[in-house]
């Protein structure tokens, strides 16, 4: 039983014995109230030492069993079910011969046990203390009502079947809370299936089915919500497009599912160096995105570097040897640029990669200097 369960089952305990302290203290309450009023228990000996004596002495061990019950809760840690059981069991009998057989009801008493049963949803316990009590009631009522109370074998019978259907009823009720329990778990367990469905569903949705990677839908809706975050807060944002060198030769030379091996192979490599804080996404065809947060363009070259040699030092047995390289183009995010002055820049520096030799990786910066006039000049 876990923590929660035991935390539970304990303040049901505590609930049920409190029960136990009201029913007690109501019970004195009604004595007082019939006592003042100047009645007697019929058959009595009138209100004599001998009855004063009788009546503290019953009325003391039901309180002094009380204060056991509670010193159990109290002080020991185990069996707290079975004391407050054999509580409330000791207690109806107590309250029985308390009020006397003679009076009217009081053998209600006696189902205390069955109700507790019911509280506790213990179907052992319910018919263990029911049948015990439809049992004793028997010797109960042919040794002390009948010979000494002259009550009527009708009265018995009525008695029993109150006992027999407080029995069935408890009974039903145990049963209809194992099939309600069984009805919640299925319920519970079907809305789980459901979640992990729409979990599932929720994925299929954002990734790419063949790289596993997000798509190109899920990477635009990122992206936007990253511009604003980065224009609000000032954070750093780079943005690099990765394009497979001479992917189209590959599908022509070796076939389209060689080509969907070498797409997941570059994937797999992207998703193996990114950080927790990088957005990869399938952007179309042979070409990647990734978003790099909370780095220096320093920091997202050297990654994206990193990336490009890995890339190229993998082996493709389906290749016969053929190297897959790629070419990366980088650009950092400024104040006030939107998504298409961000592509724009990756788009400039990715085609100055392409065009000055591929398998290599090009920022922004460098591009657009290299195609000025002075970087031209500079380069002559």
């Amino acid at each position: 039983m876990d923590g929660n369960n035991v935390l539970l089952e304990d303040r049901w305990h505590r609930k049920i014995l409190n029960a136990y302290w009201i029913v007690m203290l109501m019970f004195l309450l009604a004595q007082a109230v019939f006592l003042l009023s100047g009645g007697a228990h019929p058959g009595g000996a009138g209100k004599g030492a001998g009855f004063w004596l009788r009546w503290a002495g019953s009325n003391g061990l039901t309180v002094l069993l009380l204060v056991m019950t509670e010193t159990w809760l109290r002080c020991w840690p185990k069996h707290h079910k079975k004391a407050i059981a054999a509580c409330g069991f000791l207690i109806s009998y107590m309250f029985y011969f308390i009020t006397q057989p003679t009076a009217d009801g009081s053998q209600t008493a006696l189902l205390l046990p069955v109700v507790i049963s019911v509280v506790y949803f213990d179907r052992k316990m319910l018919f263990s203390f029911g049948v015990f009590t439809i049992l004793t009631y028997i010797p109960i009522y042919f040794l002390i009502e009948r010979p000494l109370y002259q009550k009527p074998i009708e009265e018995f019978i009525q008695v029993e079947s109150v006992f027999v259907v407080s029995l069935l009823i408890g009974s039903t009720i145990l049963i209809r809370v194992k099939e309600f329990a069984g009805y919640l778990k299925t319920v519970m367990k079907s809305e789980q299936q459901l979640l992990v469905e729409k979990t599932i569903s929720d994925k299929l949705l954002k990734m790419d089915a063949l790289t596993g990677l997000y798509n190109h839908k899920t990477f635009h809706e990122y992206l936007d919500a990253l511009l604003q975050h980065s224009e609000k807060y000032h954070l750093p944002l780079q943005l690099a497009i990765i394009d497979i060198d001479g992917f189209k030769k590959v599908n022509d030379s070796y076939g389209h599912w060689v080509g969907d091996l070498v797409l997941k192979q570059v994937a797999a490599t992207i998703t193996s160096i990114m950080m927790p804080n990088d957005f990869a996404a399938r952007y179309g065809g042979e070409e990647f995105a990734v978003i790099f947060a909370d780095k220096t363009l320093a920091e997202a070259e050297a990654i994206t570097e990193k990336l490009r040699l890995g890339i190229s030092a993998q082996e493709h047995p389906n290749l016969k040897g053929r190297p897959v390289t790629v070419s990366i183009g980088l650009c950092d995010y400024r104040p006030g640029d939107d998504k298409e002055t961000l592509f724009c820049k990756a788009d400039i520096a990715l085609y100055h990669a392409k065009r000055t030799g591929k398998n290599k990786v090009v920022t922004a910066s460098d591009a657009i200097l290299a195609d000025s006039p002075e970087g031209k000049v500079a380069s002559i």
